[in-house]
């Protein structure tokens, strides 16, 4: 979770968690409980989801389990993976994008728009790329 948030950080500028705590158990609750979906996915040659929040799951329609089991690229609609991969190609060239929106698909196969997205590049302390994340509203 720390590579979550101290990655955001050190990429937009901003924080990810208001009055982000400093103790891992507070800042897995404040993650947990945050007011947008929070997702992250691995390098895997067809990455998988390694973190979803209480909203994300909601969204997805999924446990944990399920969701920790999920490539990524199957939470795009077929026909809306072609542009998702292009904007993971333009996150891994530049850190993070902002203002992203597009179609998403939930474990019964019903549609959901998420928009006011922030995807970036999951980075360590030396500066190696661990995957991507993203934090996204759903529009009703």
């Amino acid at each position: 979770m720390r590579l979550i948030v101290s990655s955001y950080r050190r990429l937009t500028g901003k924080p990810l968690i208001a009055d982000e705590p400093a103790d891992i158990t507070a800042l897995r609750d404040a993650m947990w409980q945050a007011p947008r979906a929070i997702v992250a996915h691995g390098t895997e040659d067809d990455p998988v989801f390694f973190y979803g929040n209480r909203l994300a799951l909601q969204w997805f329609e999924m446990d944990f389990d399920e969701f920790a089991r999920l490539p990524s690229r199957l939470s795009a609609e077929p026909l809306a993976q072609e542009a998702r991969e292009k904007l993971l190609a333009k996150v891994a060239q530049q850190g993070y994008v902002d203002g992203y929106s597009g179609m998403r698909i939930a474990g019964s196969g019903r549609r959901f728009m998420i928009a006011d997205t922030t995807v970036w590049n999951l980075l360590d302390d030396n500066g190696v790329r661990q995957g991507q994340a993203a934090a996204f509203v759903v529009q009703a």
